[in-house]
């Protein structure tokens, strides 16, 4: 398989810490091209970094707050009247996914879910440690710590022979051991440097766990301002918006 390149589209927090976009990454396999999770800035970030929508192939989500996931009704609808995209778009998230997309298009472009697609659309609702396709690529559902209004998840991702963890918004849970373990890169948030908020992680704790988290890489984000302003005194890997990462 060709190499697998990660580009950030967006690192942030949901309140624009450091001017960041919000959580948004694209993962290129040579034959796909997949994002994990789409926040509200996500068709912004792509316009910024010469990324075109209707290259996606998948798009997956870890939960549903807005910073994750209120991209979607921007991306579909530039799909059809915009890029008229013609190809298959497949969405994979939480259970309640579908609902809260619904909701999601109502409130922002109301009858805007009610458009008949021009192009295939798939929704697909997650279960629990179990592992799903989208084409070439292979996703397994950790359940973690991270109140939503429905189940969130740390990801899994194989890609041919490229393992890539993703954390997700979550306190610290053992099922993060899972997710890293050999992962040639594991992108876990860092919300804080110390605890100081519950659901998320944080410097400290991912400081202690380090060992147990057996990923060849790992990238640090979504980070607070607090943890913003430490950075310069830490030595892991930070994300940056438009930073491109070759596994």
């Amino acid at each position: 398989m060709a190499k697998v390149e990660v580009r950030v589209l967006g690192c942030g927090d949901a309140f624009g810490s450091g001017g960041r976009f919000q959580t948004c990454f694209l993962v290129s396999t040579g034959r796909e091209k997949f994002l994990i999770d789409c926040g509200a800035t996500a068709l912004i970030a792509m316009r910024r970094f010469g990324v075109d929508p209707g290259t996606i192939d998948c798009v997956f989500l870890s939960h549903l707050h807005g910073d994750h996931f209120a991209g979607l009704p921007f991306l579909l609808l530039e799909a059809q009247f915009v890029g008229h995209r013609e190809r298959p778009l497949t969405i994979v998230g939480p259970p309640g996914m579908r609902q809260r997309l619904h909701d999601a298009q109502e409130v922002l472009f109301p009858g805007s879910s009610r458009v008949s697609w021009r192009f295939p659309l798939h929704l697909i609702e997650l279960e629990p440690d179990r592992t799903e396709r989208c084409g070439q690529v292979a996703v397994t559902a950790y359940p973690v710590a991270h109140p939503s209004g429905a189940p969130s998840f740390a990801l899994r991702f194989a890609c041919g022979r490229r393992l890539i963890g993703y954390s997700g918004d979550t306190e610290w849970t053992d099922q993060l051991i899972e997710v890293a373990k050999g992962a040639d890169l594991l992108i876990t948030e860092c919300y804080a440097f110390e605890r100081n908020s519950s659901h998320h992680l944080d410097f400290a704790t991912l400081s202690r766990r380090r060992t147990d988290l057996q990923a060849k890489r790992v990238l640090l984000t979504h980070m607070s301002q607090d943890m913003l302003d430490r950075v310069d005194k830490i030595d892991w890997e930070i994300a940056e918006d438009g930073l491109l990462l070759e596994l």
